[in-house]
């Protein structure tokens, strides 16, 4: 349990860091005139929208590698942890091609004064485009989970929800203070390579060390 725990976080932490899940609401709350509460609110909604649609798909996920591993020991054995470093690899890969996909845009139409009408309006836009876009990279990590069961499933969704959120939050409350400590501009443009070395790292443990 520790260790789904443990990968859980580290993933989900690695994912909230990436800057174009922050710096976007950062731009629209300036330009749109938003107060810090406003688009603080905004972010708390837009993460759970985008957490939301993760875990979701997560559970379906979790739930096929519960059932395929109650029939075969290799699942939780072999096949989850192969599957993991097959897909660092190819983020990697990914990375080093420069084929990088955004989760949202940080295109922002200027506009004078609030309006509480348009603020709903972009905050729907915002969490719809959130929504449709779940994290595939722990999508993978879901399904080793669901080898040990609901338990397994419930502590990756829970850690992924809490953290992000909890994450977006603060590094879009430090943004608004001028703070850049957690702008690192290898996460910005390496993101996927970081986050296939830890997808790597985990299966390597999975592999070793039996749940």
């Amino acid at each position: 349990m520790y260790q789904i725990f443990i990968g859980s976080f580290i993933l989900s932490t690695i994912h909230a860091l990436i800057p174009n899940h922050w710096l976007p609401l950062i731009a629209v709350g300036k330009t749109e005139k938003w107060t810090p509460y406003q688009t603080l609110l905004a972010t708390i909604i837009t993460g759970f929208t985008h957490t939301l649609s993760t875990v979701i798909v997560g559970i379906i996920v979790g739930v096929i590698g519960y059932k395929l591993s109650a029939s075969y020991s290799a699942i939780s054995e072999t096949i989850a942890p192969a599957i993991l470093i097959a897909l660092g690899i190819v983020y990697i890969i990914i990375d080093f091609l420069h084929l990088r996909h955004r989760h949202e845009t940080n295109q922002v139409t200027p506009e004078a004064g609030f309006s509480r009408t348009r603020w709903a309006a972009i905050l729907t836009s915002l969490s719809i485009a959130m929504f449709i876009t779940p994290c595939v990279e722990i999508e993978a990590y879901y399904f080793q989970a669901g080898t040990i069961g609901w338990a397994g499933i419930l502590i990756v969704s829970a850690v992924y929800m809490i953290t992000t959120i909890v994450f977006m939050v603060s590094l879009v409350y430090l943004g608004m203070k001028g703070s850049r400590t957690f702008r690192s501009g290898f996460m910005e443009h390496h993101e996927k390579a970081v986050t296939g070395m830890v997808l790597i790292a985990l299966g390597m443990l999975g592999l070793i060390v039996k749940f």
